[in-house]
């Protein structure tokens, strides 16, 4: 069956992802996954942060079945009551006043730059320049790859979207000396996941507020990846003690279903007017019942805690095996960085694949743990044994 699946994949699937892993799952049950041979898998990756529930979480299951048995999709042209419920429980669980809703985190920041962007042409002001950071990720739309600040993503597609520029992050100097009369926004991520897991500072991010704050300048928080419970809060932002104007969600808000959202207060979302910014598929039925369920589901089994308490006791760990491959462990809750001190990623995780474990990895240096919220103390020990046992195999080869 995998050879089949390989061969239809290579000649009828564009040739984006190159060869992938030859696995296929059939079905999933909690932090396992099943490959369609019989083979499990324990799953330390979520399908890139997105199984936040894990894999058939019986309420996000029954949730789903109900609703696919009701209503899919009506399109914003009608009042769709899962939509409003779930604007509502995101702005009361935040600091924000309205919620827009996409399908993909690159839509969720699509909307955020044309949100800035409109703030400031509806005062008539000429600020268009948004400022993100070195080594960011915000999405493969041509606008948020050029926000992207890594040029591979966005050199082949030139001409770009103008009016970005780019500093380090934690760089405060660097940040003040960007700033323009016609900066619009500060865009950053709170840890940046695509490039190695690497976390702004307490001290960084307040500084931007207070960049904004002076200047009259947006700041726009993406939380496509650390939203929704993964980093021991709902939202990280709330672990900074700062409120942003705008923010972005997706992934493990539908727990797998495709949903992004944009939130604002009202200041900043004021500036869109009916007609200025839609969506066919987004914020339907079906994608907002698993976005409330994941919310209940997340808030009734306490998992913001769970993964602030076993993402804690997971980094101890990790940094308990004292070995000298690796040089740093770092992140926040369930979003793990390891760093090595030669480039032996990639060995760690086909070691780790070998021995039925998904992970990812960030070049040759940093392996990417981001497991589903569910995780348990249990699963993080059974993880370490095997972990330890490759860091020695690679020790002595």
């Amino acid at each position: 069956m995998i050879n089949q699946i390989i061969s239809d994949d290579k000649q009828y699937y564009m040739n984006t992802f190159g060869d992938r892993i030859p696995l296929a799952f059939t079905h999933g049950d909690g932090i396992t996954l099943y490959h369609e041979n019989g083979d499990a898998y324990k799953d330390f990756f979520a399908g890139i942060a997105v199984s936040a529930l894990g894999h058939s979480h019986p309420k996000l299951v029954e949730a789903l079945r109900d609703q696919v048995g009701k209503v899919l999709h009506t399109s914003s042209l009608y009042y769709i009551e899962n939509q409003a419920s779930l604007a509502k429980a995101l702005c009361e669980a935040s600091c924000f006043d309205k919620a827009f809703f996409c399908n993909s985190g690159a839509e969720a920041n699509e909307g955020a730059i044309k949100l800035a962007r409109k703030y400031f042409y509806e005062r008539n002001i000429n600020r268009f320049e948004i400022i993100t950071m070195e080594k960011s990720f915000h999405g493969r739309t041509i606008t948020t790859a050029t926000a992207t600040g890594q040029e591979k993503y966005s050199r082949p597609y030139a001409p770009l979207t103008p009016g970005f520029c780019y500093v380090p992050i934690n760089d405060i100097a660097a940040l003040k000396n960007a700033v323009t009369d016609r900066t619009a926004a500060i865009m950053l991520e709170l840890i940046q996941g695509e490039s190695g897991v690497h976390p702004a500072t307490a001290e960084y991010v307040q500084a931007v507020r207070d960049i904004c704050d002076k200047h009259g300048i947006l700041m726009i928080v993406d939380e496509v990846q650390t939203g929704i419970g993964r980093t021991g809060s709902l939202f990280a932002y709330q672990q900074y003690g700062v409120e942003p104007d705008i923010l972005t969600l997706a992934k493990a808000l539908g727990g797998g279903v495709p949903i992004g959202a944009v939130l604002a207060n009202d200041c900043a979302a004021d500036a869109f007017h009916p007609g200025d910014h839609g969506t066919t598929f987004g914020g339907n039925p079906l994608a907002t019942r698993a976005g409330l369920t994941v919310l209940q589901t997340i808030a009734e089994e306490h998992l913001t805690e769970n993964a602030k308490e076993v993402g804690n006791y997971f980094t101890d760990k990790l940094s308990a095996l004292n070995s000298p491959l690796i040089s740093e462990v770092r992140g926040m809750g369930l979003m793990i960085g390891v760093e090595f001190s030669s480039p032996v990623a990639r060995d760690a995780w086909r070691a780790l694949l070998d021995a039925h474990y998904l992970t990812g990895c960030v070049g040759d240096t940093v392996l990417r743990i981001l497991p589903p919220l569910i995780l348990t103390k249990q699963d993080v020990d059974e993880f370490i044994t095997s972990f330890a046992e490759i860091l020695s195999k690679i020790k002595e080869d």
